[in-house]
């Protein structure tokens, strides 16, 4: 496939949060007290991770979401702008609190989270319309579960109908709705969520084989099975593979995952293919565990191509 010249037109629909990040050695048992060594806040949710990282990535991104109106949102709706998000389909839920993120880090730098949705899981039936309304001239329609299910459906079902690619990330794992898998063009899930897919545990190259194969079957057109340092292993119309990740040094692994999946769907948007746009994500996921947080940790275009140049 030839790589667009132009623009990639991204929409995200998905959840909005601020993130209460603490850092420990290590979780407490019930009961128990550990004395923290850092603590602080950014702005996060899977779905304006994705939008600020696909935008970093040269992207022409709508977010399409919910904020509270708490102090929260107005905070959020900055960073998103900031970054060049388009943020007109973003309202405020009077009443709601803005979704909250709590997140532990131990000193493996992996990360424990506690989500307070808020506004994130209100209004479905404006936020499905939000989308229909931005799909038109779109190339790429991003989705999660961090917002309401049947807003997420409605979305994916408009843009099939116009020919908008689906990238679907079923995280978190709650609440797979049954219809999602057949409607993905390329169903992105992690280790945790390909197991709550399929039934069986994924934790290697070969369980990863057997769960793209499974969700394939599905109904999904392409997979790509997120195997943290075991890079991705991916399958679809262009075959299968394992694309191994790029080393880094991880200061915590929050978001990761959002920045792999956005430089992933830009470089497809481009015209990329399957295993070149996995390498992209796994380049923009390993340089995203370099730096704390979430939004402020994803890698803009000319890092990830860096990286790329580097193998």
């Amino acid at each position: 496939m030839a790589v667009s010249q132009h623009r990639p037109r991204v929409v995200v629909v998905g959840g909005i949060n601020m993130d209460l990040i603490g850092v420990a050695p290590r979780l407490p048992s019930p009961g128990e007290t550990v004395a923290g060594t850092d603590f602080y806040t950014t702005p996060g949710g899977k779905g304006a991770n994705q939008a600020v990282a696909a935008a970093r990535m040269g992207a022409d991104v709508k977010m399409v979401g919910r904020v509270g109106d708490d102090v929260f949102g107005p905070m959020l709706l900055r960073s998103l702008e900031e970054s060049g998000v388009d943020t007109g389909h973003v309202s405020a839920v009077q009443g709601s609190p803005s979704g909250i993120a709590m997140i532990l880090l131990n000193e493996e730098r992996q990360n424990h989270i506690i989500q307070v949705y808020g506004a994130n899981r209100a209004d479905a039936a404006s936020m499905a319309s939000d989308a229909r309304d931005v799909l038109e001239d779109a190339d790429i329609l991003m989705l999660q579960l961090e917002t309401p299910t049947e807003a997420s459906v409605e979305a994916a079902r408009a843009a099939k109908a116009l020919g908008v690619l689906v990238v679907w990330d079923p995280a978190p794992a709650d609440s797979l709705p049954e219809e999602m898998v057949g409607l993905a063009d390329l169903l992105a899930p992690n280790q945790t969520e390909a197991e709550a897919l399929t039934g069986f545990a994924v934790n290697d190259l070969q369980s990863a084989e057997r769960a793209a194969a499974a969700l394939l079957g599905m109904g999904a057109v392409s997979v790509v099975v997120k195997l943290a340092e075991l890079g991705a292993f991916y399958a679809g119309p262009e075959g299968r593979g394992h694309v191994p990740p790029f080393p880094a040094e991880p200061t915590d692994t929050v978001a990761a995952g959002d920045a792999f999946g956005a430089a992933m769907a830009v470089a497809m948007a481009e015209g990329h293919s399957l295993k070149e746009a996995v390498r992209w994500g796994n380049a923009a996921g390993a340089l995203a565990v370099t730096k704390p947080g979430a939004q402020n940790a994803m890698p803009h275009r000319a890092e990830v191509e860096a990286t790329l140049g580097r193998r």
